[in-house]
């Protein structure tokens, strides 16, 4: 109830009013029944915007450090997280990729949608980052469709760095489920799982247009840590899994309708 409360009537409206989100393909997500969105992500903001065009609950994850803070700040925070949806998940000790596998495992099969974000981090640079396996896994062991989805814009709105977004227009394209049943029982398989991990980042690729780097994101952002000197390769021509470059573009926004001239 909290969720549709701050979707309806406290975040959501401030939202509309200032980032307009255009979509395509809003379609493709399923009315009813478990699905993985699986995202390119540029931006904190992502986790509020796709939901915003959604007629369904989306659950990210979220580290637990947003729930547990003290005051009354640590309490606004909390409550804002859980009433958008987001999961919390301990993080520390190596215990990440469990803790999603199995959180994203139980969301599923309550039927819910999982969002999810394969990079792994946000894009040091607006660049495609390859894809982890963890999604992979997620969609064998569940057996839940991938719904591939590409955040437009969002790094301009808000770099890293910026806490506020500035308000401007922001995209969501969401391409046709994919269904990898045909992989069903071999989610052990490392190839396989990096297999299905490169299809969907491909997907999000042909949705997105972005240029596409095969090195993880965090590997990326340490490089850029370490200095000036230590930078992130220069974009080239690639694609996940050695597959030919799509021949798309960045996505534009729709045209806006001049307003009517008063006589």
């Amino acid at each position: 109830m909290f969720y549709w409360f701050m979707k309806q009537v406290m975040v959501g409206p401030l939202l509309r009013l200032l980032y307009r989100p255009w979509t395509r393909g809003v379609e493709n997500v399923p009315n009813e029944g478990g699905a993985i969105l699986a995202s390119n992500h540029l931006a904190v903001i992502d986790s509020f915007i796709l939901p915003l065009v959604l007629n369904r609950k989306v659950q990210f994850l979220g580290k637990s450090d947003y729930f547990t803070g003290k005051g009354i700040k640590g309490r606004l925070t909390a409550g804002f997280m859980r009433g958008v949806g987001t999961i919390p998940v301990d993080r520390a000790g190596g215990k990440a990729s469990e803790a999603a596998l199995t959180t994203g495992l139980r969301v599923l099969g309550d039927g819910e949608l999982f969002g999810i974000y394969p990079e792994g981090t946000r894009s040091p640079d607006g660049r495609l980052y390859r894809g982890k396996t963890g999604v992979a896994r997620l969609a064998l062991e569940s057996g839940a469709p991938v719904v591939p989805v590409a955040m437009i814009g969002t790094n301009i709105a808000q770099p890293i760095g910026k806490v506020i977004p500035k308000p401007m227009r922001i995209g969501i394209v969401i391409g046709e489920p994919l269904d990898f049943s045909r992989y069903k029982g071999m989610e052990n398989d490392r190839f396989i799982l990096r297999s299905v991990a490169d299809e969907i980042m491909y997907a999000i690729m042909s949705l997105s247009g972005q240029e596409y780097v095969d090195i993880y994101a965090a590997t990326a952002k340490a490089r850029l840590a370490a200095g000036p000197a230590a930078t992130t390769p220069p974009a080239s021509p690639a694609a996940p899994g050695g597959r030919p470059v799509p021949d798309v573009q960045v996505p534009e926004p729709p045209q806006e309708e001049p307003a009517p001239s008063v006589d």
